[in-house]
């Protein structure tokens, strides 16, 4: 019958309504056109390519992040120990004066603390790892700060300072140095790790991927220098001339002012040392500033390219929600025109429709 032929299309074409306005609603909800991968068709290769390059990016940027939070950290562990530098280098180290004993006693006092912070300062942490460690993130480079001031190389400078006299200095400086330079079990300060050529005393700066194909130097040694070059006074480190010039000023009693000339001597390659300690952690900071820079904006260039990248992916998977919206609005209302018609055709008896 006519009538039911009606119907029957009707109903067909209300089917695909429904099936319309259930899709579009589905994307007013999510945002999106599909959620199954599938249906994106031939732009779903593309849309693949471009969630791997954004989590590429992602990664990088959270690398990044997380190298300078530790570059960040160890800054300020630098800025402090320049302090300390530069304070015996230029003030106390200046003041050491043959006919002036009695302030000795103050200035060992003092450079023995010095000595304990700086080990400290060197066991500086960030996240849980040691900074001035290498690899070796779980255990300090400087296994006993409190007890530098006795250390086997505080005592072998000592012990040489004690015998300045007759001429002696320069024979006394090279001791000191020697003694600052020396690894041996017993002697060294730092631990066993950063002490062995084999492990940590030779192995590269930590790194950070920062890009494809490119790893950026950010870790330090507590024992030798990263990016800097000592120069001077220098057993070629700037923590051991640190702790050199420390640990002589530590051993200096009115017995050395005696020997006005020695003495005399003795304080200017202590404050020659600690001089080139100073010059060496500016130059590291300096280094360690330029690369956090460079960091710096790498982030920010992942960080645009992410921002780019989800654009292109948005524009092949998320929907024109004002579109969308619209879409909806005609769709209800051609849905709610096929169920009064529908509704009109039904209650026709068939009398009427014959009529």
């Amino acid at each position: 019958m006519p009538g039911l032929d009606i119907i029957g299309r009707l109903d067909s074409d209300t089917a695909v309504l429904r099936a319309r306005l259930l899709t579009l609603t589905r994307q007013q909800a999510t945002g999106l056109k599909s959620e199954q991968p599938a249906d994106l068709g031939a732009q779903l290769p593309r849309a693949l390519s471009l969630r791997a390059e954004i989590s590429r990016r992602d990664t990088y940027g959270t690398l990044i992040g997380q190298a300078l939070s530790r570059t960040e950290a160890t800054q300020q562990a630098l800025g402090r120990l320049a302090d300390i530098a530069r304070k015996f280098g230029s003030t106390v180290a200046v003041k050491l004066d043959a006919n002036n004993p009695d302030v000795l006693p103050l200035y060992a006092s003092q450079a023995r603390q010095a000595l304990v912070e700086v080990g400290q300062l060197l066991n500086a942490q960030q996240g849980g790892e040691y900074l001035f460690g290498g690899s070796d993130f779980s255990n300090p480079p400087v296994p006993d700060p409190d007890g530098l001031p006795t250390s086997g190389m505080a005592t072998q400078i000592a012990a040489t300072i004690g015998t300045l006299g007759g001429g002696n200095v320069a024979t006394v400086a090279a001791a000191t140095r020697a003694a600052a330079l020396d690894d041996s079990a017993g002697t060294t300060p730092f631990s066993d790790f950063v002490s062995d050529a084999t492990r940590g005393g030779g192995e590269p700066r930590r790194s950070v991927v920062s890009a494809d194909g490119t790893a950026t130097p950010v870790g330090l040694f507590a024992n030798r220098n990263a990016a800097a070059t000592s120069m001077g006074e220098t057993t070629g480190s700037w923590a051991r001339d640190l702790l050199r010039g420390l640990a002589s000023i530590a051993a200096l009693t009115p017995a050395q002012a005696a020997s006005h000339d020695d003495f005399k001597a003795l304080a200017d390659t202590i404050r020659n040392g600690l001089q080139s300690a100073s010059n060496a952690l500016a130059d590291e900071q300096g280094a360690l500033g330029q690369t956090e820079q460079q960091l710096t904006d790498m982030q920010t260039r992942h960080s645009q390219m992410h921002d780019s990248l989800k654009a292109q992916l948005a524009d092949i998977e998320e929907v024109d929600m004002a579109e969308v919206l619209t879409r909806m609005q005609a769709t209800k209302t051609a849905l709610e025109a096929s169920y009064n018609a529908i509704g009109t055709i039904g209650s026709l008896s068939l009398v009427n429709y014959l009529r």
